[in-house]
This record gives C-alpha cells, sequence and structure tokens, in this order.
C-alpha cells in the first residue's frame, strides 16, 4: 500500500471533522490526492451498519452487539474505501478507527480489552494507520462548543459518566500506545491545532 493513512480520535465535538476538513483543504492546496471518510461508515454497506448502530431507538442493544457492529464495519470499511485509496496512491483522512472502540466499548462500556482486540485485530487484519492523532479536549468542555449531545444519537446521548470514562480511556490509551496514539492539545481555536496536526504530521514524514 502507497498511500499514507491517517486517522482522528476523540470524545464527542472534539473537532475531527473540523481538523479533518482544515487538513483535507492543506492536502488540496498542495495538490496530495486524498479522501476523506468515518467510522462507523465510509461504504455503502459500513453506512447502513453506522443506522443501527447509532439509532436513538435501540437503546436495548448488548454492548457485545455494539462491539461486534463496529468491528464489522471496520472490516468492510477497510476492504471497500481505505484499502483501495491506499494502493491507488492516495492519503486517506479518515475519523475514527480502533482505538475508538477500546475507548469507548473497554473503558466506557467496560468490556474485556482481550476481546475488543481480538475481534478487531481479525477485522482489520492487524492493519494500522501510519498515525492516529487524539485531540485531547474533555467531554465537558468538547459537549459546550458543539452546544449540547445530539439527542439522535445513540452514543452522545449515553451520559456524562460514559463520557468522562471514554475520555479516561483515551488518556489510558496514550500510555498503552506510545508513538502509535498521538496526542494533540487543542485548548486553542481551530487554526492554532490545525497548524499543530499540520507540524506533527511534516515531523512524522506523513505529509510534505
Amino acid at each position: 500500500m502507497k498511500g499514507k493513512f491517517i486517522a482522528f480520535e476523540g470524545c464527542e465535538g472534539a473537532g475531527k471533522s473540523t481538523q479533518m476538513r482544515l487538513l483535507s483543504e492543506y492536502l488540496e492546496r498542495r495538490g496530495v490526492p486524498h479522501i476523506v471518510t468515518r467510522e462507523p461508515g465510509g461504504s455503502e454497506i459500513s453506512e447502513a451498519i453506522r443506522k443501527v448502530i447509532l439509532n436513538g431507538k435501540f437503546t436495548s442493544m448488548a454492548d457485545e452487539c455494539e462491539a461486534l457492529l463496529y468491528a464489522a464495519a471496520r472490516a468492510q470499511h477497510l476492504a471497500d474505501t481505505v484499502g483501495p485509496a491506499l494502493r491507488e496512491g492516495k492519503t486517506v483522512l479518515c475519523d475514527r478507527y480502533i482505538f475508538s472502540s477500546y475507548a469507548y466499548q473497554g473503558y466506557g462500556r467496560g468490556l474485556d480489552m482481550a476481546f475488543l482486540e481480538n475481534i478487531n485485530s481479525y477485522a482489520v487484519h492487524h492493519f494500522m494507520p501510519d498515525v492516529t492523532l487524539f485531540l485531547d479536549i474533555p467531554p465537558v468542555l468538547a459537549f459546550a462548543r458543539k452546544h449540547g449531545a445530539d439527542k439522535e444519537d445513540r452514543i452522545e446521548q449515553a451520559g456524562e459518566a460514559f463520557h468522562k470514562k471514554v475520555y479516561e480511556g483515551y488518556r489510558a490509551l496514550l500510555q498503552k500506545y506510545p508513538g502509535q496514539l498521538v496526542p494533540v492539545d487543542c485548548s486553542g481555536n481551530k487554526f492554532q491545532t490545525h497548524e499543530k496536526i499540520v507540524a506533527l504530521l511534516k515531523r512524522a514524514g506523513v505529509i510534505g
């Protein structure tokens, strides 16, 4: 695979979509072929799975079912979208990847981490991004930025305690996976954060 794979992680409202858009514009100005995609979703089948996962009506969904659906969507997304783009030499900007499952279903839901590692390793055949950026902002501040949770999104409606566990999970993952999950201080405005991301990716040799 010739292209570069950049994943963005963070709590709800951390600014992933904004930073992906700014980075996409940066790459566009420099003539770098790339795609912008997301998880769950990013392909026809994965988007269908996304609708099931996030449906606010499915409040009785078992945590194990949720985790398996995320892994299934990820496997299809890699096969349909990420893999082909990388083989074509394109840079892939992806909203979430494996660390979301570890943070949300592992630390947030309390599922066994070995179970999550096994199903996700099988789903993606151990294929990981060149760099995964963690947009570091506490959930209370993140939700304030986006003016509250989405009432139609089952995950966003999980409650403050859940999202605090997710954030603490990401902080723990930074220690467990140094070099794979890279923190980005998001205390400044969106343009300051963008500059930090570009500088970080240049140092990592992922972009020019």
